[in-house]
Order: structure tokens, then sequence, then C-alpha cells
């Protein structure tokens, strides 16, 4: 049972034709997520898209800060900074290597 815990910034997109992960150019993360910013669910979706593509339980996944905000803090459990920082990489990767096609 790890102890570790990583946070990311991340910004929102809701309504989205399409779920999924970006880089920004300021290097911050972009989820975007169909659902709407109506009753949680846009947050719900972000934290399972995110917990989906990195491999993790729903569990492990929590919004820490920005629940009504486009701009997120979001922590995962059991993961190394470093860890999810290679994780996103990879993530962010094979994302943009599916858009450019």
């Amino acid at each position: 049972m790890s102890n570790q815990e990583a946070t990311l910034e991340v910004r929102v997109q809701t309504r989205a034709s399409k779920d999924g992960l970006r880089l920004e150019p300021d290097g911050r993360v972009r989820v975007a997520v169909s659902a709407p910013p109506v009753d949680g669910r846009a947050n719900e979706m972000v934290l399972s898209l995110l917990a989906k593509v990195l491999g993790l339980s729903k569990s492990k996944v929590a919004l820490v800060r920005g629940e009504k905000s486009r701009f997120k803090v979001v922590s995962f459990r059991g993961i190394s900074k470093e860890e999810l920082q290679k994780q996103l990489q990879h993530v962010l990767r094979r994302e943009r290597e599916e858009t450019d096609g």
C-alpha cells in the first residue's frame, strides 16, 4: 500500500465533441469531456477519464480545488509525481498521434 500522492492542475473543456486529453501551449493539461457542467456531471467525467487513461481506480482520483471552475486541481493517491508525469506524457503522445493521424 503506497501513501504517495501527486496533484495535477488541469483546464476542463465541457460539452466537447470527443473526450480526451491535450497539452495546452502554457503546459497545462486540457481535459475535454462531453458532459455539461451541470450537477457535477462534468467533474465526475473528468475524474473518471483521468483514472481510466492513467490506469488508476476512480477511488484514487479526487478533485482538490475548482469544483465550479474550468481550472481544477486533481489529486492522485498511490502514484508519485514522477510516475504521474511519465504516464501523462505517454497518454498525451498517444492522443496527439491519434489526432494527427
